[in-house]
């Protein structure tokens, strides 16, 4: 509801997402593979749940929903600091280099949000399980993350030098 109140352009640009709304053939591979991921790590704990595979102690579940709140609170404040945050890889008319909020911390805060989540979704949901398929959608997301740092480099004015001023990547103190 904010967004749609005060960036109704930033809603738009998210919404144009997923694998048809690509233009590169890899990156219609990464966001097919994500979108994959995805489902499975929301479906897996669905079924975990309705069959009782795991039996995850109430604190892990709840340890696990703050977390996932933490990845939520972090892509509300992505978004409300870069407009320009698209769900495909573009450069908008007039976009210029966003190195405040989260920026500072990391190269690619929208990306450290939806990782935090990833992570944390199956245990909030119960489920060992859906663990498994967290790996590979790290993998995707590291995979997105460089492509789009490579066309970013090509096609942002001023992104390389904000990359090799911003120390880390996704993970702060890691990576």
């Amino acid at each position: 509801l904010y967004f749609l109140k005060r960036d109704p352009k930033l809603i738009e640009r998210r919404l144009r997402a997923g694998p048809i709304a690509e233009k590169e053939p890899s990156q219609k591979i990464i966001q097919a593979l994500a979108m994959l991921f995805f489902i499975l790590v929301i479906v897996v704990p669905g079924i975990d749940h309705r069959f009782r595979w795991s039996d995850v102690p109430a604190p892990l579940v709840i340890v696990g929903d703050f977390f996932v709140g933490q990845g939520f609170l972090i892509y509300f404040l992505v978004c409300r600091e870069n407009s320009f945050a698209s769900a495909t890889l573009e450069v908008g008319q007039d976009q210029k280099v966003v190195s405040s909020g989260p920026y500072r911390v990391v190269c690619h805060p929208l990306y450290a949000g939806g990782l935090l989540m990833f992570l944390f979704i199956p245990l909030g949901m119960g489920s060992y399980w859906g663990l498994l398929f967290v790996p590979p959608m790290i993998v995707v997301i590291i995979w997105r993350l460089l492509s789009e740092e490579r066309f970013l480099i090509e096609n942002l004015p001023g992104y390389d030098e904000y990359r090799k001023n911003t120390r880390y990547r996704l993970v702060p103190l890691v990576w």
